[in-house]
């Protein structure tokens, strides 16, 4: 089992960067894939971006894609999501979530965090 705590998220302006961090309990945090998604006020909760449990796969969904990156420390249990060139339409909720052995896909998720708030000020 692992516990997930985002953090890093908070106010920006339209066009600026922001780095969201997702950290991970446990000592088998490389087997794990992770993804993170967002849900924005009244839409239903949509996949973001995802990095396989060897690193060596990532997936983004096209709205965020050439934006946004995902990367993991396996040294520290920690999987990140830098934003660039960030929008209004980025504002949302953001939640890690991992699955064991996973595909970098948007379904099978196992584990979430309880979420970090990103705000883009127009």
């Amino acid at each position: 089992q692992v516990q997930l705590v985002e953090s890093g998220g908070g106010l920006v302006q339209v066009g600026g960067s922001l780095r969201v961090s997702c950290a991970a309990s446990g000592r088998t945090f490389s087997s794990y894939t992770m993804g993170w998604f967002r849900q924005a006020p009244g839409k239903e909760r949509e996949f973001v971006a995802a990095i396989s449990w060897g690193a060596g796969t990532t997936r983004y969904a096209d709205s965020v894609k050439g934006r946004f990156t995902i990367s993991r420390d396996n040294a520290k249990n920690t999987a990140y999501l830098q934003m660039n060139s960030l929008k209004p339409e980025d504002t949302a909720v953001y939640y890690c979530a991992a699955k064991l052995f996973g595909g970098t896909n948007g379904i099978g998720y196992n584990y979430w965090g309880q979420g970090t708030q990103v705000t883009v000020s127009s």
